[in-house]
Protein backbone atom coordinates (compact mmCIF):
# COMPACT_ATOMS: atom_id res chain seq x y z
CA UNK A 1 0.00 0.00 0.00
CA UNK A 2 1.51 3.64 -0.95
CA UNK A 3 0.87 5.14 2.49
CA UNK A 4 3.39 2.63 3.83
CA UNK A 5 6.29 4.82 2.47
CA UNK A 6 5.07 7.82 4.37
CA UNK A 7 5.55 6.04 8.05
CA UNK A 8 7.85 7.79 10.09
CA UNK A 9 10.59 6.07 12.85
CA UNK A 10 8.71 5.85 15.53
CA UNK A 11 9.03 9.09 17.97
CA UNK A 12 7.67 8.97 21.59
CA UNK A 13 7.32 12.24 22.62
CA UNK A 14 7.36 13.06 26.20
CA UNK A 15 4.55 11.63 28.38
CA UNK A 16 3.01 11.28 31.61
CA UNK A 17 3.66 7.76 31.72
CA UNK A 18 5.79 5.58 30.33
CA UNK A 19 3.72 3.26 27.77
CA UNK A 20 6.05 0.07 27.21
CA UNK A 21 6.56 -0.38 30.95
CA UNK A 22 4.31 -3.50 31.29
CA UNK A 23 4.21 -3.92 35.15
CA UNK A 24 2.83 -0.77 36.02
CA UNK A 25 1.07 2.33 35.36
CA UNK A 26 1.33 4.96 38.03
CA UNK A 27 0.01 8.57 36.89
CA UNK A 28 -1.48 11.41 39.02
CA UNK A 29 -4.24 12.86 36.89
CA UNK A 30 -7.64 15.92 38.09
CA UNK A 31 -9.93 13.96 39.75
CA UNK A 32 -12.48 13.64 36.80
CA UNK A 33 -15.41 14.60 38.97
CA UNK A 34 -14.46 17.28 41.14
CA UNK A 35 -14.80 20.83 40.54
CA UNK A 36 -11.76 21.65 42.84
CA UNK A 37 -8.21 21.69 42.52
CA UNK A 38 -8.10 18.28 44.53
CA UNK A 39 -5.83 15.77 42.62
CA UNK A 40 -6.32 11.94 42.67
CA UNK A 41 -3.49 9.32 42.04
CA UNK A 42 -4.64 6.15 40.38
CA UNK A 43 -2.49 2.69 40.56
CA UNK A 44 -2.93 0.26 38.00
CA UNK A 45 -1.08 -2.65 38.31
CA UNK A 46 -0.89 -5.90 36.64
CA UNK A 47 -1.23 -7.56 40.41
CA UNK A 48 -4.62 -8.83 40.60
CA UNK A 49 -5.31 -7.53 44.16
CA UNK A 50 -4.82 -3.82 43.47
CA UNK A 51 -8.23 -2.23 42.16
CA UNK A 52 -8.87 0.66 42.09
CA UNK A 53 -11.70 2.14 43.38
CA UNK A 54 -15.04 2.22 41.25
CA UNK A 55 -16.94 5.75 41.63
CA UNK A 56 -19.92 5.49 44.13
CA UNK A 57 -21.46 9.17 43.86
CA UNK A 58 -24.64 8.02 42.12
CA UNK A 59 -24.52 11.80 40.25
CA UNK A 60 -21.36 11.17 38.68
CA UNK A 61 -22.07 7.75 37.56
CA UNK A 62 -22.71 7.43 34.27
CA UNK A 63 -25.60 4.21 33.06
CA UNK A 64 -26.68 3.28 29.34
CA UNK A 65 -30.57 3.18 29.80
CA UNK A 66 -31.46 2.52 25.87
CA UNK A 67 -29.76 1.57 22.50
CA UNK A 68 -30.62 2.84 19.40
CA UNK A 69 -29.66 1.55 16.03
CA UNK A 70 -29.75 2.03 11.78
CA UNK A 71 -27.61 -1.10 10.39
CA UNK A 72 -27.57 -3.43 7.40
CA UNK A 73 -29.09 -5.62 9.51
CA UNK A 74 -32.04 -3.15 9.89
CA UNK A 75 -33.18 -1.43 13.42
CA UNK A 76 -33.81 -3.92 16.10
CA UNK A 77 -30.57 -4.32 18.47
CA UNK A 78 -32.06 -7.71 19.43
CA UNK A 79 -32.26 -8.71 15.93
CA UNK A 80 -29.17 -6.74 14.70
CA UNK A 81 -26.91 -8.58 17.59
CA UNK A 82 -28.44 -11.79 16.74
CA UNK A 83 -27.59 -11.25 12.87
CA UNK A 84 -23.85 -10.79 14.30
CA UNK A 85 -23.87 -13.70 16.73
CA UNK A 86 -24.43 -16.13 13.35
CA UNK A 87 -21.47 -14.65 11.24
CA UNK A 88 -23.55 -13.60 8.13
CA UNK A 89 -21.79 -11.55 6.63
CA UNK A 90 -23.93 -8.01 5.88
CA UNK A 91 -21.82 -7.12 2.78
CA UNK A 92 -23.47 -6.84 -0.67
CA UNK A 93 -22.93 -5.47 -4.20
CA UNK A 94 -23.55 -1.41 -4.02
CA UNK A 95 -27.01 -1.32 -6.64
CA UNK A 96 -28.16 2.21 -5.00
CA UNK A 97 -26.39 3.80 -8.07
CA UNK A 98 -24.00 2.55 -11.33
CA UNK A 99 -20.82 1.25 -9.54
CA UNK A 100 -20.12 -0.73 -12.37
CA UNK A 101 -17.07 1.48 -13.52
CA UNK A 102 -15.65 1.53 -9.44
CA UNK A 103 -12.42 -0.76 -7.98
CA UNK A 104 -14.93 -1.33 -5.68
CA UNK A 105 -18.11 -2.58 -6.22
CA UNK A 106 -19.44 -3.64 -3.01
CA UNK A 107 -20.16 -2.43 0.35
CA UNK A 108 -22.72 -2.08 4.33
CA UNK A 109 -25.21 -1.09 2.05
CA UNK A 110 -28.57 -0.16 4.08
CA UNK A 111 -31.81 -1.64 2.08
CA UNK A 112 -35.35 -1.26 2.99
CA UNK A 113 -34.63 1.66 5.72
CA UNK A 114 -38.33 3.17 6.57
CA UNK A 115 -38.69 5.89 8.72
CA UNK A 116 -42.78 5.57 8.97
CA UNK A 117 -43.81 6.62 12.87
CA UNK A 118 -40.38 8.79 13.49
CA UNK A 119 -39.85 11.41 10.66
CA UNK A 120 -43.07 12.88 9.03
CA UNK A 121 -43.11 12.80 5.50
CA UNK A 122 -42.67 16.47 4.71
CA UNK A 123 -39.57 16.52 6.80
CA UNK A 124 -38.07 13.31 5.50
CA UNK A 125 -38.49 14.06 1.66
CA UNK A 126 -35.95 16.99 2.20
CA UNK A 127 -33.36 15.19 4.30
CA UNK A 128 -29.64 13.40 4.08
CA UNK A 129 -30.06 9.62 5.15
CA UNK A 130 -27.75 10.55 7.51
CA UNK A 131 -30.24 12.52 9.37
CA UNK A 132 -32.73 9.84 9.13
CA UNK A 133 -30.62 7.50 10.29
CA UNK A 134 -29.55 9.47 12.93
CA UNK A 135 -33.54 10.62 14.08
CA UNK A 136 -34.74 6.89 13.74
CA UNK A 137 -32.01 5.68 16.11
CA UNK A 138 -32.39 8.38 18.13
CA UNK A 139 -36.13 7.70 19.15
CA UNK A 140 -35.70 4.17 18.87
CA UNK A 141 -33.12 4.68 22.03
CA UNK A 142 -34.96 6.54 23.53
CA UNK A 143 -38.20 4.00 23.74
CA UNK A 144 -35.58 1.30 24.59
CA UNK A 145 -34.82 3.58 27.70
CA UNK A 146 -38.67 3.80 28.45
CA UNK A 147 -38.63 7.49 27.35
CA UNK A 148 -41.69 8.27 24.94
CA UNK A 149 -45.35 9.98 24.68
CA UNK A 150 -45.76 11.19 28.27
CA UNK A 151 -42.35 10.07 29.37
CA UNK A 152 -40.76 12.64 27.27
CA UNK A 153 -43.00 15.67 29.07
CA UNK A 154 -41.32 14.69 32.29
CA UNK A 155 -37.59 15.02 31.09
CA UNK A 156 -36.34 18.09 32.24
CA UNK A 157 -35.19 19.24 28.77
CA UNK A 158 -33.06 22.32 29.50
CA UNK A 159 -30.71 18.82 31.24
CA UNK A 160 -31.08 16.63 28.24
CA UNK A 161 -28.84 16.84 25.19
CA UNK A 162 -27.67 15.70 22.17
CA UNK A 163 -24.16 14.57 20.60
CA UNK A 164 -24.36 12.81 17.21
CA UNK A 165 -21.22 13.00 15.06
CA UNK A 166 -20.65 12.62 11.80
CA UNK A 167 -17.58 12.67 9.47
CA UNK A 168 -19.04 12.72 5.98
CA UNK A 169 -22.35 14.98 7.05
CA UNK A 170 -24.88 15.09 4.13
CA UNK A 171 -23.11 13.27 1.43
CA UNK A 172 -25.94 12.55 -0.99
CA UNK A 173 -27.52 16.33 -0.50
CA UNK A 174 -23.84 17.58 -1.36
CA UNK A 175 -22.94 15.44 -3.66
CA UNK A 176 -26.72 16.31 -5.91
CA UNK A 177 -25.92 19.86 -5.00
CA UNK A 178 -22.88 19.68 -7.09
CA UNK A 179 -24.74 18.06 -9.89
CA UNK A 180 -26.81 20.77 -10.03
CA UNK A 181 -24.57 23.24 -10.15
CA UNK A 182 -22.57 21.78 -12.42
CA UNK A 183 -25.71 20.51 -14.84
CA UNK A 184 -28.16 23.27 -14.76
CA UNK A 185 -26.58 26.45 -12.66
CA UNK A 186 -26.01 27.97 -9.28
CA UNK A 187 -29.48 29.13 -9.30
CA UNK A 188 -30.90 25.53 -9.56
CA UNK A 189 -29.73 24.30 -6.22
CA UNK A 190 -31.34 23.86 -3.73
CA UNK A 191 -31.83 26.56 0.01
CA UNK A 192 -31.45 23.18 1.97
CA UNK A 193 -27.90 22.22 0.27
CA UNK A 194 -25.87 23.72 3.67
CA UNK A 195 -28.73 23.40 6.33
CA UNK A 196 -28.89 19.49 5.65
CA UNK A 197 -25.30 18.55 4.46
CA UNK A 198 -23.43 20.17 7.93
CA UNK A 199 -22.94 17.33 9.97
CA UNK A 200 -23.96 18.87 12.73
CA UNK A 201 -27.32 18.63 11.69
CA UNK A 202 -28.24 15.47 12.38
CA UNK A 203 -28.00 16.40 16.42
CA UNK A 204 -29.58 19.63 15.78
CA UNK A 205 -32.88 17.80 13.94
CA UNK A 206 -32.96 15.27 16.57
CA UNK A 207 -32.70 17.68 19.48
CA UNK A 208 -35.12 20.24 17.97
CA UNK A 209 -37.59 17.52 17.21
CA UNK A 210 -37.79 16.51 21.44
CA UNK A 211 -37.28 20.41 21.94
CA UNK A 212 -34.01 18.94 24.40
CA UNK A 213 -32.11 21.97 24.97
CA UNK A 214 -29.26 20.84 27.10
CA UNK A 215 -25.77 19.94 25.82
CA UNK A 216 -26.19 19.59 21.93
CA UNK A 217 -23.75 19.83 18.82
CA UNK A 218 -21.38 17.35 16.49
CA UNK A 219 -17.76 16.05 17.04
CA UNK A 220 -16.13 15.06 13.76
CA UNK A 221 -12.71 12.86 14.08
CA UNK A 222 -12.89 10.84 11.19
CA UNK A 223 -13.92 6.81 12.38
CA UNK A 224 -13.25 7.66 15.89
CA UNK A 225 -15.92 10.03 15.94
CA UNK A 226 -18.76 7.77 18.26
CA UNK A 227 -16.35 7.00 21.13
CA UNK A 228 -15.61 10.90 21.42
CA UNK A 229 -18.91 11.88 21.37
CA UNK A 230 -19.73 9.03 24.14
CA UNK A 231 -16.67 9.97 26.17
CA UNK A 232 -17.71 13.75 26.00
CA UNK A 233 -21.66 13.12 26.62
CA UNK A 234 -20.52 11.09 29.96
CA UNK A 235 -18.31 14.11 31.34
CA UNK A 236 -21.34 16.64 30.57
CA UNK A 237 -22.80 14.00 33.02
CA UNK A 238 -20.42 13.60 35.60
CA UNK A 239 -19.36 17.29 35.40
CA UNK A 240 -23.08 18.05 36.63
CA UNK A 241 -24.09 19.84 33.30
CA UNK A 242 -26.68 17.27 32.24
CA UNK A 243 -29.11 14.30 33.67
CA UNK A 244 -29.31 12.97 29.99
CA UNK A 245 -27.36 12.53 26.57
CA UNK A 246 -28.39 10.74 23.50
CA UNK A 247 -24.64 10.05 22.03
CA UNK A 248 -23.13 8.18 19.22
CA UNK A 249 -22.45 8.53 16.11
CA UNK A 250 -24.26 8.36 12.31
CA UNK A 251 -22.90 7.43 8.39
CA UNK A 252 -24.06 7.16 5.09
CA UNK A 253 -21.15 7.63 3.09
CA UNK A 254 -22.25 4.83 0.71
CA UNK A 255 -23.20 7.07 -2.01
CA UNK A 256 -20.33 7.79 -5.24
CA UNK A 257 -18.50 10.15 -3.94
CA UNK A 258 -18.11 8.50 -0.63
CA UNK A 259 -17.32 4.89 -2.54
CA UNK A 260 -15.11 6.72 -5.35
CA UNK A 261 -13.11 8.65 -2.80
CA UNK A 262 -11.98 5.91 -0.64
CA UNK A 263 -11.41 3.77 -3.49
CA UNK A 264 -9.53 6.68 -4.91
CA UNK A 265 -7.21 6.38 -1.95
CA UNK A 266 -6.44 2.82 -2.21
CA UNK A 267 -8.28 2.26 1.17
CA UNK A 268 -10.68 -0.18 0.07
CA UNK A 269 -10.73 -3.91 -0.49
CA UNK A 270 -11.07 -4.83 -4.12
CA UNK A 271 -12.82 -8.62 -3.95
CA UNK A 272 -15.69 -7.89 -6.29
CA UNK A 273 -16.14 -11.26 -6.83
CA UNK A 274 -16.35 -12.31 -3.61
CA UNK A 275 -17.82 -8.88 -1.20
CA UNK A 276 -18.63 -11.25 1.57
CA UNK A 277 -15.04 -12.54 2.71
CA UNK A 278 -14.05 -8.88 1.89
CA UNK A 279 -12.99 -7.75 5.17
CA UNK A 280 -10.55 -9.49 7.25
CA UNK A 281 -9.33 -8.27 10.00
CA UNK A 282 -5.91 -9.66 11.17
CA UNK A 283 -5.86 -12.08 8.14
CA UNK A 284 -2.51 -12.27 6.66
CA UNK A 285 -4.53 -11.61 3.22
CA UNK A 286 -6.30 -8.51 3.72
CA UNK A 287 -6.19 -5.90 1.35
CA UNK A 288 -8.68 -3.20 2.56
CA UNK A 289 -11.74 -2.38 5.08
CA UNK A 290 -15.01 -2.21 3.33
CA UNK A 291 -17.58 0.91 3.87
CA UNK A 292 -20.50 0.21 5.72
CA UNK A 293 -22.97 3.14 7.10
CA UNK A 294 -25.76 3.31 9.21
CA UNK A 295 -26.07 4.90 13.04
CA UNK A 296 -25.76 3.62 16.65
CA UNK A 297 -26.81 5.95 19.45
CA UNK A 298 -27.28 5.44 22.95
CA UNK A 299 -28.78 7.06 26.00
CA UNK A 300 -26.68 8.17 28.72
CA UNK A 301 -27.62 9.42 32.29
CA UNK A 302 -26.68 9.57 35.46
CA UNK A 303 -27.48 7.19 37.80
CA UNK A 304 -29.54 8.96 40.11
CA UNK A 305 -31.28 10.29 37.21
CA UNK A 306 -32.19 7.12 36.25
CA UNK A 307 -33.14 5.96 39.03
CA UNK A 308 -35.32 9.14 40.00
CA UNK A 309 -37.41 7.14 36.84
CA UNK A 310 -36.79 3.55 37.31
CA UNK A 311 -35.34 3.64 34.22
CA UNK A 312 -33.90 -0.02 32.69
CA UNK A 313 -30.59 0.19 33.07
CA UNK A 314 -28.36 -2.02 30.21
CA UNK A 315 -25.06 -1.37 31.52
CA UNK A 316 -22.75 1.03 33.18
CA UNK A 317 -20.04 3.73 30.89
CA UNK A 318 -16.82 3.35 33.73
CA UNK A 319 -14.96 6.07 31.50
CA UNK A 320 -12.76 6.51 28.17
CA UNK A 321 -10.60 8.83 26.79
CA UNK A 322 -8.85 10.36 23.31
CA UNK A 323 -5.33 10.73 21.78
CA UNK A 324 -3.85 11.89 18.88
CA UNK A 325 -1.23 10.28 17.31
CA UNK A 326 0.64 13.46 15.65
CA UNK A 327 2.94 11.13 12.97
CA UNK A 328 0.42 11.13 9.35
CA UNK A 329 -2.81 11.71 7.39
CA UNK A 330 -3.68 8.61 7.06
CA UNK A 331 -1.09 6.05 8.20
CA UNK A 332 -1.06 5.40 12.22
CA UNK A 333 2.10 5.14 13.94
CA UNK A 334 3.32 1.26 13.31
CA UNK A 335 4.12 1.07 16.79
CA UNK A 336 0.77 1.52 18.67
CA UNK A 337 2.05 3.81 21.09
CA UNK A 338 -1.04 6.36 20.30
CA UNK A 339 -3.19 3.70 20.85
CA UNK A 340 -1.75 1.75 23.75
CA UNK A 341 -1.75 5.37 25.55
CA UNK A 342 -5.18 6.27 24.69
CA UNK A 343 -6.52 2.80 26.49
CA UNK A 344 -3.89 3.19 29.28
CA UNK A 345 -5.53 7.07 29.54
CA UNK A 346 -9.32 5.05 29.29
CA UNK A 347 -8.22 2.44 32.39
CA UNK A 348 -7.15 5.84 34.20
CA UNK A 349 -10.25 7.52 33.70
CA UNK A 350 -12.41 4.33 34.09
CA UNK A 351 -11.12 3.42 37.34
CA UNK A 352 -10.28 0.09 36.17
CA UNK A 353 -6.86 -2.15 36.56
CA UNK A 354 -5.53 -3.93 33.12
CA UNK A 355 -6.22 -7.26 34.76
CA UNK A 356 -9.87 -6.56 34.57
CA UNK A 357 -10.47 -6.21 31.13
CA UNK A 358 -11.18 -9.24 29.55
CA UNK A 359 -12.79 -8.84 26.33
CA UNK A 360 -11.96 -5.60 23.80
CA UNK A 361 -14.19 -5.04 20.61
CA UNK A 362 -11.23 -4.12 18.55
CA UNK A 363 -10.92 -1.35 15.34
CA UNK A 364 -10.03 -3.74 12.89
CA UNK A 365 -10.64 -2.64 10.02
CA UNK A 366 -8.66 -4.92 7.68
CA UNK A 367 -5.99 -2.41 6.65
CA UNK A 368 -2.48 -3.74 6.12
CA UNK A 369 -1.22 -0.98 8.67
CA UNK A 370 -4.10 -0.49 11.18
CA UNK A 371 -4.50 -3.89 12.45
CA UNK A 372 -1.17 -4.34 13.11
CA UNK A 373 -0.67 -0.73 14.88
CA UNK A 374 -3.74 -1.93 16.90
CA UNK A 375 -2.42 -5.39 17.64
CA UNK A 376 1.20 -3.95 18.78
CA UNK A 377 -0.60 -1.62 20.99
CA UNK A 378 -2.88 -4.20 23.25
CA UNK A 379 0.06 -6.16 23.75
CA UNK A 380 1.96 -3.59 25.15
CA UNK A 381 -0.82 -2.34 27.33
CA UNK A 382 -1.55 -6.28 28.26
CA UNK A 383 1.24 -7.73 28.31
CA UNK A 384 -0.92 -11.26 29.04
CA UNK A 385 -3.57 -11.86 26.99
CA UNK A 386 -5.10 -15.02 28.40
CA UNK A 387 -8.44 -15.12 29.03
CA UNK A 388 -9.28 -11.91 26.94
CA UNK A 389 -11.31 -12.28 24.03
CA UNK A 390 -10.77 -9.98 21.40
CA UNK A 391 -13.23 -9.66 17.82
CA UNK A 392 -14.38 -7.31 14.85
CA UNK A 393 -17.52 -6.18 14.51
CA UNK A 394 -16.44 -4.92 10.85
CA UNK A 395 -15.82 -8.40 9.88
CA UNK A 396 -19.52 -8.80 9.78
CA UNK A 397 -21.01 -5.47 8.68
CA UNK A 398 -17.87 -3.19 7.31
CA UNK A 399 -16.95 -0.08 8.80
CA UNK A 400 -19.44 2.45 9.10
CA UNK A 401 -17.37 5.12 9.03
CA UNK A 402 -18.38 7.85 11.95
CA UNK A 403 -21.15 5.37 12.76
CA UNK A 404 -19.18 2.72 14.18
CA UNK A 405 -18.04 2.90 17.52
CA UNK A 406 -21.62 3.81 18.43
CA UNK A 407 -22.81 0.68 16.24
CA UNK A 408 -19.59 -1.47 18.13
CA UNK A 409 -20.45 -0.10 21.70
CA UNK A 410 -23.94 -1.38 21.53
CA UNK A 411 -22.55 -4.96 20.15
CA UNK A 412 -19.84 -4.36 22.96
CA UNK A 413 -23.18 -3.75 25.26
CA UNK A 414 -25.22 -6.78 24.27
CA UNK A 415 -21.61 -8.90 24.52
CA UNK A 416 -22.11 -7.90 28.49
CA UNK A 417 -26.04 -8.62 28.78
CA UNK A 418 -26.50 -11.94 26.55
CA UNK A 419 -22.89 -14.03 27.70
CA UNK A 420 -21.90 -14.29 24.03
CA UNK A 421 -19.38 -12.62 21.65
CA UNK A 422 -19.99 -12.73 18.39
CA UNK A 423 -17.19 -14.44 15.94
CA UNK A 424 -14.60 -12.68 13.65
CA UNK A 425 -15.57 -13.80 9.98
CA UNK A 426 -13.08 -14.54 7.35
CA UNK A 427 -10.55 -15.19 9.72
CA UNK A 428 -8.59 -17.89 7.23
CA UNK A 429 -5.10 -17.31 8.21
CA UNK A 430 -4.00 -15.33 10.83
CA UNK A 431 -1.45 -12.81 11.36
CA UNK A 432 1.51 -14.38 13.35
CA UNK A 433 1.63 -11.20 15.16
CA UNK A 434 -1.77 -10.93 16.66
CA UNK A 435 -1.33 -13.12 19.79
CA UNK A 436 -4.70 -13.09 21.23
CA UNK A 437 -7.98 -15.27 20.81
CA UNK A 438 -9.85 -13.59 17.99
CA UNK A 439 -12.92 -15.32 18.07
CA UNK A 440 -12.46 -16.62 14.75
CA UNK A 441 -15.26 -17.51 12.88
CA UNK A 442 -17.75 -19.07 15.51
CA UNK A 443 -19.40 -17.23 18.57
CA UNK A 444 -18.00 -17.98 22.05
CA UNK A 445 -19.80 -18.07 25.60
CA UNK A 446 -17.42 -15.59 27.78
CA UNK A 447 -18.60 -14.00 30.89
CA UNK A 448 -17.58 -10.37 30.50
CA UNK A 449 -15.71 -8.42 33.50
CA UNK A 450 -15.40 -5.12 31.74
CA UNK A 451 -15.26 -4.39 28.15
CA UNK A 452 -13.58 -1.91 26.35
CA UNK A 453 -14.24 -0.72 22.72
CA UNK A 454 -11.50 0.68 20.77
CA UNK A 455 -12.04 3.32 17.45
CA UNK A 456 -9.31 5.04 15.70
CA UNK A 457 -9.35 7.90 12.80
CA UNK A 458 -7.53 9.02 9.39
CA UNK A 459 -5.16 12.35 10.62
CA UNK A 460 -4.47 10.18 13.97
CA UNK A 461 -7.98 10.78 16.04
CA UNK A 462 -7.28 7.65 19.12
CA UNK A 463 -10.29 6.89 21.07
CA UNK A 464 -11.29 4.26 23.76
CA UNK A 465 -14.39 3.42 25.96
CA UNK A 466 -15.14 0.97 28.77
CA UNK A 467 -18.17 -0.84 29.84
CA UNK A 468 -18.92 -3.24 32.32
CA UNK A 469 -22.54 -4.91 34.07
CA UNK A 470 -24.17 -2.68 36.29
CA UNK A 471 -23.94 -3.09 39.76
CA UNK A 472 -25.62 -0.89 42.52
Amino acid sequence: METQKFLQSPHLPAFPFNPLRKNTLLTTVKAPLSTTSTRRTVLLSHHPSITPTREKDAKKRVVITGMGIVSVFGSDVDKFYERLLTGESGITLIDRFDASELTTRFGGQIRGFKSNGYIDRKTDQRLDDCQRYCIVAGKKALEDAAISGDELSKINKERAGVLVGCGLGGATVFYDGVKSLIQRGFRKITPFLVPYEISNMASALLAIDLGFMGPTYSISAACATSNYCLYAAANHIREGKADLMIAGGVEAAVVPIGISGYASWGALSKRNNDPQTASRPWDKDRDGFVMGEGAGVLVMESLEHAMKRDAPILAEYLGGAVSFDAHHITSPRSDGFGVSSCIQRCLVDARVSVEEVNYINAHATSTILGDLAEANALKKVFNNTTGIKVNATKSIIGHCMAASGGVEAIATIKAIQTGWLHPTVNQFNLEPAVEFDTVANKKQQHEINVAISNSFGIGGHNSVVAFSAFKP
